[in-house]
């Protein structure tokens, strides 16, 4: 092989070598969103509601429901209304998973559907237990991952 044609034969893999790197997936495997949503739990936990910030998106069409009241719309009112609501009452909060998280996600949309207890200890002494269904929609902002729905309730006694 003449060394023209050894030039324009590493000149065209080099290009096959350029065009496999442009065309493989970004990013990697899929994120972990029960180890993401962990951390949000973590967050409510520390009774601070300002800790979860990080996870949400700021959106202010994006509407929350929780508990009680009816819905919070964006973002602050969610985190302002939760923390007067309720953390600012308790004294200490945990989420206890009873194992039925499903993820499903589609391109740069996922959600979790879980059921969990909430346990907490009042500042007035009293215990609070509930069981409740969470739904999170999480949506990718860029290369960052937030919560962008989130909907929590507890059944009707029954």
């Amino acid at each position: 092989m003449n060394s023209r044609k050894l030039v324009l034969a590493a000149i065209a893999a080099l290009a096959v070598v350029v065009l496999l790197v442009a065309a493989s997936p970004k990013g990697g495997k899929d994120p972990d969103f029960k180890a993401m949503q962990a951390e949000v739990d973590k967050a409510w936990c520390s009774l601070n509601a300002k800790n979860a910030d990080p996870y949400y998106a700021r959106d202010a069409q994006l509407t929350f429901f929780d508990v009680a009241p009816l819905k919070y719309n964006g973002w602050a009112e969610y985190r302002d209304g939760a923390q007067k609501l309720f953390l600012d009452g308790a004294k200490s909060m945990k989420f206890v998973s009873t194992g039925d998280d499903r993820i499903t996600r589609k391109g740069d949309v996922a959600w979790l559907t879980r059921t969990i207890k909430l346990v907490a200890e009042m500042k007035d002494g009293k215990s609070l237990s509930l069981d409740c269904r969470d739904t999170v929609l999480w949506v990718k902002n860029g290369d960052k991952w937030q919560i962008a729905h989130e909907h929590v309730s507890t059944p009707l006694p029954g």
